[in-house]
């Protein structure tokens, strides 16, 4: 057995399955051993793609992919969706391929500081010494990746070690699963202030919106009178009817602090208090209002659902029913398309269970609110702002539930990015939906002009931020990678579409063409 061979053995061993993979020379070794039948391989066209695919498959199969990067440069297309897997709590392990040692002294053209490119972005990195430890190497990996909350691990891999002879495998003992159990002291301080009467929301974040943990927070919700929200980007949230519903807080820093303003405490659940997404002149960069205070129920690395099961006791609502959320039938939209229309198109399509990917990062803003009521499903936002995560997101989704329909919507600007995913989804035959919302520029960065008190754009201001000289045809961008595509410029069109995507064999491209 070789190192490479060692390598993919060692991770599937310990339940890392999937490799999203863009290859280069230095890497034919570990493309030898991905042969292997406990190793499904997925080509990705683009190293974004990989990590982003990686990403999407974490977070709907909880547990972490791998990705194969072509050395330094090959990470560092990637980091992009490394970065917003980080931000997500997301596990990964990326293989990292290096030239031999023997080369490097001679500085070869694609020769990079990796561990440099990979550790800003990535909670372990090592570079493999030898064939000897790679599967010790490997299986580490796999054990951070695996944490709570998830992480990053970038594994480096030089070709000589996957060449070379790897004896007999040494493996560490595997790494215990139990989460931390919060502190017992914090949760009776935190039931003394829902039993004071003054108004409280509780933020949840990460596993804590999904789940029994969410269906906790709605018996704490309903025994004290409380509310229940989110960050206005989450992972992942179980929504819609029979779910227990979170509010979602806005995204505007002016509508953020409204929205927060009647809060005497906010309660945080493995996440932070809000803080606004930018740096805005004139407005804060915390969204509380002066004088709210701020508790931890459970730490990032906590057991939220203990925490929950803990506050309920103290609490003494054992008894108490969760508030759900009613279904909302919602009739087919007819006429111009706009937020609301679009919305009561998605409430009115969506299946049950299906996964929604959202990367509008204009459209979604007033739409996602009101398909509350939507048939049960769960929603992925992205959680560190660098666009073009959400075609291969979803790729990531479908792959990990491929008895789900994904569907996952993105503007236009984003889909340029990381358009490539569609030809991955096309060869895998994924049952991915996705809707481009071609407004033929980046709208959000319009609306960003103003609140940045920069004035009216000019225009060579507006030639950096609309994309329609030449515009982009979508269906026949679709075709060119084996997606079949339609466009639509009404709401019953767009209705319609959605309804036939969600039978379709594989993927499916719809354009929203909003004017």
């Amino acid at each position: 057995m070789n190192g490479a061979q060692a390598l993919v053995n060692t991770l599937a061993d310990r339940g890392v399955d999937i490799c999203f993979a863009n290859p280069g020379t230095s890497e034919m070794h570990f493309l030898a051993a991905l042969e292997n039948p406990r190793m499904k391989s997925v080509l990705c066209l683009f190293e974004g793609v990989c990590t982003g695919a990686a990403d999407g498959y974490y977070r709907m199969a909880d547990k972490p992919a791998s990705t194969l990067l072509h050395l330094g440069p090959g990470l560092a297309n990637g980091l992009a969706n490394i970065h917003n897997a980080k931000r997500a709590s997301v596990g990964m392990v990326n293989i990292v391929g290096e030239h031999s040692a023997s080369h490097l002294k001679y500085d070869p053209p694609l020769t990079s500081d990796i561990e440099g490119l990979a550790r800003p972005l990535s909670h372990w990195v090592r570079r493999a010494e030898s064939a000897q430890s790679i599967a010790w190497d490997a299986a580490t990996a796999v054990a951070k990746a695996s944490e709570h909350p998830g992480q990053i691990a970038t594994l480096i891999l030089p070709g000589d070690t996957a060449w070379q002879d790897a004896g007999e495998r040494v493996l560490p003992a595997p790494a215990p699963s139990a989460r931390k159990a919060p502190d017992a002291a914090r949760i009776d301080k935190i039931a003394e202030v829902l039993r004071s009467g003054e108004p409280a929301l509780i933020i949840l974040a990460n596993k804590s919106t999904r789940g029994r943990a969410l269906e906790l927070a709605g018996k704490v919700a309903a025994g004290t009178g409380c509310r229940l929200g989110s960050q206005f980007f989450t992972a992942r949230i179980e929504r819609g009817a029979g779910r227990v519903p979170l509010e979602r807080i806005p995204y505007a820093v002016p509508q953020g602090m409204a929205f927060l303003q009647g809060f005497k405490h906010l309660i945080t659940v493995e996440t932070r208090e809000p803080v606004a997404f930018f740096s805005y002149p004139d407005k804060p960069s915390l969204l509380k209002a002066p004088g709210t205070v701020v508790h931890n129920l459970s730490e990032a690395d906590e057991d939220s659902e203990a925490a929950f099961e803990m506050l309920i006791d103290a609490l003494g609502i054992g008894g108490v029913a969760p508030r759900l959320q009613e279904r909302i039938e919602t009739p087919p939209p007819s006429g111009a398309l706009n937020p609301t229309s679009i919305a009561h198109a998605l409430a009115a399509a969506l299946p049950e269970h299906c996964v929604f990917v959202d990367e509008s990062l204009t459209t979604g803003r007033e739409s996602m609110g009101l398909t509350m009521g939507a048939r049960p499903h769960d929603l992925i936002n992205n959680m560190g702002g660098s666009i073009g995560y959400g075609t291969p997101v979803a790729t990531g989704a479908a792959l990990a539930c491929p008895d789900r329909r994904t569907f996952c919507m993105v503007g236009d600007g984003s889909a340029m990015y990381t358009i490539q995913s569609l030809w991955t989804q096309a060869r895998e035959g994924l049952p991915v939906t996705t809707i481009i919302f071609a407004n033929n520029s980046y709208a959000i960065l319009k609306a960003e002009y103003a609140n940045m008190g920069a004035g009216t754009p000019g225009p060579q201001a507006l030639a950096m931020i609309d994309i329609d000289r030449p515009t982009i045809d979508w269906v026949a961008m679709a075709k060119s990678m084996g997606v079949p595509g339609v466009s639509v410029s009404t709401a019953e069109d767009f209705h319609a579409a959605m309804v036939r995507s969600v039978d379709a064999d594989g993927p499916v491209l719809i354009e929203v063409k909003l004017y």
